[in-house]
């Protein structure tokens, strides 16, 4: 039975790629953006079934297979860091606008978020019955007295096909975004480590006033990935 995956044309992150692609390379875009359908479209023959439209996190797996078909066909072969500010955009752009009416620093959000995870762990859960590739989500209750929501994927696509295709060094481009969009709705996330560099993607999430936030900073480690690394001296 074939895998009804997500074709390129599908997703919605065509019409800008194209457009920062035009503008970073000029005439020069339209062939590239061609080596990028090709690419993505020979990754799609060595993709296990995710369910396709149907898996919860489509967007986020085909998505990501965008990313890693671009970057292989950019000329120039720029450093990776290049493309953070457009790929962090390209996926968290909304959250600006969501943060406008949305705030972890307030209880009831901070709740509506652990629902919004606890929902969207309980669909992985289904999911990975049919589609044993896909996400595992593990569930961790809610926090009530400090208010942190927390999961973890202990697998993550995205990862297993950088490291089967040697893109391990352009995964970090989809992990850290994650950061600028819990940013953008008045959150930190605190994150120790993804599945491209530790057993696991931890999510935990706190208000930015939060003084569990203030307990961390995040830095770049060796490979690329923004980490959440507790502070010596905390204030």
């Amino acid at each position: 039975m074939m895998c009804e995956h997500v074709q390129i044309y599908e997703l919605p992150y065509c019409k800008p790629v194209k457009e920062w692609l035009a503008q970073r390379y000029g005439e020069k875009a339209d062939e590239i953006w061609e080596k990028t359908v090709e690419q993505y479209n020979a990754y799609l023959t060595d993709l296990p079934d995710y369910g396709g439209k149907k898996n919860g996190h489509a967007m986020a797996i085909y998505g990501g297979l965008l990313v890693f078909s671009l970057y292989p066909s950019l000329p120039d072969q720029p450093p990776v860091s290049e493309l953070r500010d457009f790929v962090t955009n390209l996926f968290m752009g909304n959250f600006v606008n969501l943060g406008k009416i949305f705030d972890l620093n307030r209880s009831l959000d901070m709740r509506i978020i652990d629902k919004v995870f606890r929902r969207s762990g309980n669909r992985d859960r289904k999911d990975i019955v049919n589609y044993p590739e896909g996400f595992i989500n593990v569930d961790e209750p809610y926090d009530k007295k400090n208010h942190v929501a927390r999961y973890s994927f202990t697998q993550c696509p995205n990862a297993e096909f950088a490291k089967k295709h040697n893109l391990l060094h352009v995964l970090p481009l989809m992990c850290n975004s994650d950061f600028f969009g819990i940013e953008q709705i008045h959150g930190t996330l605190i994150r120790c480590g993804t599945c491209g560099n530790s057993d696991k993607c931890d999510y935990c999430v706190v208000g930015c006033n939060n003084p569990i936030a203030k307990e961390y900073e995040i830095v770049t480690d060796e490979n690329g990935f923004l980490v959440s690394r507790k502070k010596n001296n905390v204030d």
